[in-house]
């Protein structure tokens, strides 16, 4: 895409000077920096200065001075006047050789290379740079024989299956829910939202789609995935209510075995592929605790929550403080007569103004009437190399309680919200957790209101004396106390190392994925391939969690996928896996990286490292490494028969 039609824009050919002055106001500074320099090659603008400012828990780029800032704001009104004078019409984006520069104004950074090539992708200028282009026109007999099934019709299987319908491939989608969006189709607990940008959450395909948060709740989200179900029409490829409970490689056959249980009961289909897109938080885990089948009232899972439940008046037991549990708790407060937290772990939050709060009307209306802002705005996020600073060990740097300079910086900024917030010593003491910030996942919180605001209220009581046991009245603690409930919440995550769990896979010879992962957890090559398991790959696999936002993980992985079928149906063979070598070296260079991230720190007990040893969810690479290895198949570490 090189220009935007927007019929000519009728809300700011209608908008006086002032209507623009005070939307651009609101606008990203950043934003208007690389985009109007894109627009217009303004030499002015690209001589705003720069500095680097503290926002959350890394460093970002902001206009050095107020005068730099207002020389934007005028710049940016100033243009946007000009275009709505023009009638507002067809515009261009501006050479494409002057996105380098562009880009790099926005993020006050040089970009080349590979991470100039992501970055440029990430804009969304082409939404179909991540699909599938054929080398050469297939051969159609053997296109049709090439039945590919996706398993989930969340984030990643929706894109999976656009991409597979664009390519040309038969494909079928199958969901064990009655709905689309995976993990949030299903968790829907009061306060359950995302906690990366909502603009780098969304599919290339669904830059324009109208946000109205920052950071979206599950209802916008569930709204959007319903949108891109039904706008590209992919519903009528998916059967849900569909559980898949095995798949078994067909050696001679040369295809997957499926076995499923739907509506019209159990039965078995065949494909020449599979996609797993089934995410790694899926399955819910609720902890073993003595007495639990005891406790004669109410509980559930936070994945779990009934539709419809009243807790006004209600005296709600919540275990489990994580992202979950610090999302969920000061939203329930505000309803239930009491909330009693079991907290084992405190997590660091990380305070983020407006994370709870809608877009300002202007942002959205820029959105509509600036050129190109959604574009830039989704690319001003689309890094996670700032995360994978704060988390690098600099085996130089020496502290109790940070592992760099960044981190050090990162970790005092947080302990002084929970000082202004809280001012009881007792309570910061309890709510600073042992271990560095980014062991273990962080907590994006409002600063307005949050589990700091809830545990200063009279109704909520925080217990960190640990669990005893469950009995029909409530829980006791270690210390003995009795804590009467009418309801309890687990909200204690999920199986997140036990990939594809609960399914059986047997791949060639007989090997399950149990098998390859006995010694040591869950691995894959570049997060989607396993050796002896011919024509598998999955979205959002073993140590996919990093690097890249979800979405362009998502995306760079199925279209990874697709250039490999693309070889096969090209005539190059029937079935493709990677070299038992390819994936060892691969996950041995993983590994060592991962033990120069801070979530190799042993004071941190979650998710990100196993009883293994290593990390089997956390990719350690940077943004540019990432997507130069999923930017092509290596057919050297490809074997094909």
């Amino acid at each position: 895409m090189t220009k935007q039609e927007m019929c000519s824009r009728p809300e700011l050919r209608a908008a006086d000077d002032a209507v623009i002055k005070d939307a651009i106001a609101h606008a990203d500074p950043m934003v208007l920096r690389g985009l109007l320099y894109q627009l217009t090659g303004d030499p002015e603008v690209a001589a705003t200065g720069v500095k680097t400012v503290l926002a959350g828990y890394f460093d970002v780029a902001a206009p050095a001075t107020e005068a730099d800032l207002a020389l934007l704001r005028r710049k940016g009104a100033a243009f946007l006047k000009a275009y709505r004078d023009s009638g507002a019409g067809d515009i261009a984006v501006g050479p494409p050789e002057r996105l380098a520069v562009s880009l790099g104004l926005m993020l006050g950074q040089t970009l080349e290379g590979e991470n100039l090539q992501h970055h440029v992708e990430e804009l969304a200028l082409d939404p179909a740079v991540r699909s599938l282009h054929w080398q050469e026109k297939p051969d159609p007999a053997r296109l049709t024989d090439f039945t590919v099934t996706v398993i989930g019709a969340g984030m990643g299987g929706l894109n999976a299956a656009l991409q597979l319908r664009k390519a040309g491939f038969p494909f079928t989608v199958l969901e064990k829910n009655t709905g689309v969006g995976g993990t949030w189709w299903e968790n829907r607990y009061p306060g359950a939202r995302v906690d990366t940008p909502s603009r780098s959450y969304t599919h290339l395909f669904g830059v324009d789609f109208p946000y109205p948060n920052p950071f979206c709740e599950w209802r916008e989200n569930v709204r959007y995935f319903d949108w891109v179900a039904d706008n590209f029409d992919l519903r009528r490829h998916i059967q849900f209510n569909t559980e898949v409970k095995a798949l078994t490689w067909d050696e001679a056959a040369g295809e997957w075995q499926i076995d499923i249980d739907g509506p019209d009961g159990a039965r078995t289909i065949r494909s020449r592929a599979v996609i797993t897109a089934v995410g790694f938080l899926s399955r819910p885990q609720i902890p073993k605790i003595a007495g639990a089948e005891e406790f004669a009232r109410a509980s559930w899972h936070t994945a779990r929550w009934p539709e419809g439940v009243d807790l006004k008046g209600k005296r709600v037991a919540v275990i489990g403080t994580g992202c979950t549990g610090y999302q969920m708790i000061p939203e329930i407060a505000l309803e239930a007569a009491h909330v009693t937290v079991f907290q084992r772990t405190a997590q660091w939050l990380f305070p983020v103004p407006g994370y709870r709060s809608p877009f300002p009307p202007q942002v959205n209306w820029l959105d509509r009437n600036l050129p190109f802002h959604t574009n830039f705005m989704r690319a001003r996020t689309c890094s996670l190399d700032r995360i994978a600073n704060v988390a690098e060990i600099d085996p130089d740097f020496k502290d109790p309680y940070a592992v760099n300079p960044l981190s050090k910086r990162a970790r005092e900024g947080c302990v002084a919200f929970l000082e202004r917030k809280l001012g009881d010593p007792a309570l910061v003491a309890a709510m600073t957790p042992p271990h560095p910030i980014w062991s273990a996942r962080a907590v994006v919180v409002d600063p307005d209101y949050c589990i700091l605001d809830a545990l200063l209220r009279d109704n909520v009581t925080m217990v960190t004396a640990g669990i005893e046991r469950l009995e029909p009245r409530g829980i006791v603690a270690m210390d003995g106390t009795l804590h009467e409930a009418d309801v309890i919440v687990y909200a204690t995550g999920f199986h997140a190392t036990e990939y594809l769990y609960p399914m059986t896979i047997t791949g060639r010879g007989g090997q399950t994925l149990e098998d390859l992962w006995a010694k040591d957890g869950a691995r894959a090559y570049l997060g989607c391939m396993m050796p002896g398991f011919p024509n598998l790959w999955t979205i959002y696999g073993p140590n996919t969690n990093g690097a890249l936002p979800v979405a362009s993980f998502h995306e760079k992985t199925a279209q990874y996928a697709l250039q490999c079928m693309e070889t096969l149906v090209l005539g190059n063979g029937g079935a493709m896996e990677v070299r038992p070598e390819a994936f060892w070296r691969y996950n041995l260079l993983l590994d060592e990286r991962n033990l120069q991230k801070v979530w190799s720190d042993p004071r941190a007990h979650n998710y990100y490292w196993t009883e293994h040893g290593r990390s089997a969810t956390m990719n350690p690479f940077y943004t540019a490494e990432m997507s130069a290895f999923l930017r092509k198949p290596d057919l050297v570490e490809l074997a094909i028969a």
